[in-house]
């Protein structure tokens, strides 16, 4: 399960609407559905009632709402707590670099020139 598609599942709960949810997120509708078909095969479960202007959560789809917003949370507070660690890392970065018997040839050659 990947966050990005956690983030849609929250747009399609919070819009009621996949067409909704596709405008907020910039994606196309069929994107989305799939998307959503495919976190539903993932699962094992239907997530959601497909009404004709609206949809709902099935039971399966609160669960995993109440969740996927505990774990966007912790996503937030996880990068703000990186990017604002006044913490600097320090240490010494080595570059090795080799050379070959074709490069030194060419190199001979330039020199010549």
């Amino acid at each position: 399960m990947e966050i990005r598609v956690l983030q849609y599942f929250l747009a399609v709960a919070r819009e009621q609407s996949i067409s909704g949810a596709a405008e907020y997120l910039h994606l196309s509708q069929p994107t989305l559905s799939r998307q959503l078909k495919d976190l539903e095969n993932a699962l094992g479960k239907q997530l959601f009632i497909r009404g004709n202007r609206k949809i709902t959560l099935t039971d399966e789809g609160m669960t995993l709402r109440k969740r996927a917003e505990e774990i966007m949370e912790l996503v937030r507070k996880t990068e703000d707590e990186i990017m604002f660690s006044e913490e600097t890392v320090t240490g010494n970065v080595y570059i090795g670099a080799g050379e070959t018997k074709a490069v030194r040839i060419l190199a001979c050659a330039a020199h010549r020139l």
